[in-house]
């Protein structure tokens, strides 16, 4: 058997208590000590650490689906202001002038297919996700439970980050292409570039959706996460069902 301290195997039934639907502060205290024995640390019960670890990355994939499933869907970006996609800084600039001549149409036009293309191309997150949680180690998956509130997303933002970035870069020139921003935002350059004495602007749409999504993404993680450590969720897996059947 794997000799744990109460405190750490406490806080992991606790954590993973979060993503099951149902235990009061009471429940949550007789699910954790029905997994230590009498003498002071040892698991005894028929939970061991690595299947509390299992449980926690269950509750983490189910989490990180549940994020991508939201942004991924209509109006998951574009409806939502504290993840909504801004035009980059310098359409903003241009976008100011071009009101003043009627086009700011155009712009606002432009920005919709910005935040278009980030739900597109977010689905293509998952499988980054789900391979970071399967590859976390018993030592990880303790540095997460024992963590502050967003340790888990700084694990993901470690682990696939710069990953996510250059991934969904060629998605999301294919999004916007496909969702219309690029022909947009050429007939919008068009109709300002006729606007007298207008300073010349550029952007780099494809970049600014990147980043701007990918941190989108990790904010709803952090979210969720949040929500994982401190609020009941339905019971989805048979290894949380086990934590607290007994109940």
């Amino acid at each position: 058997m794997i000799k744990l301290t109460k405190g750490i195997v406490l806080s992991s039934v606790l954590l993973v208590s979060c993503a099951a639907d149902g235990p009061n502060l009471d429940g949550l205290k007789q699910a954790a000590e029905s997994v230590l024995s009498s003498d002071g640390g040892s698991v005894t019960g028929p939970l061991s650490i690595d299947e509390i670890t299992r449980g926690l990355k269950e509750a983490l994939t189910s989490g990180s689906s549940a994020v991508v499933s939201q942004l991924g869907a209509a109006n998951g970006f574009s409806g939502d202001p504290a993840i909504r996609i801004p035009l980059p800084a310098s359409l903003v600039k241009a976008r100011d002038l071009a009101s003043k001549v009627g086009l700011e149409g155009s712009f606002d036009e432009l920005e919709l297919k910005l935040n278009e293309a980030a739900e597109e191309a977010t689905p293509k997150a998952k499988a980054l996700f789900v391979n970071a949680i399967q590859a976390m180690s018993v030592e990880d998956a303790k540095g997460i439970l024992q963590g502050p509130d967003n340790a888990a997303t700084e694990y993901f933002r470690g682990k696939t980050g710069s990953q996510l970035q250059a991934q969904m870069r060629p998605i999301v020139d294919q999004a916007l292409a496909k969702v219309g921003a690029v022909s947009t935002f050429n007939q919008l350059l068009s109709k300002y570039n006729n606007i007298p004495l207008a300073p010349k602007v550029d952007a780099d749409l494809t970049g600014h959706v990147v980043e701007e999504g990918s941190e989108g993404i990790f904010y709803y993680l952090a979210q969720e996460e949040k929500a994982i450590r401190e609020n009941p969720v339905k019971r989805t897996t048979d290894i949380l069902k086990r934590v607290f059947g007994s109940q």
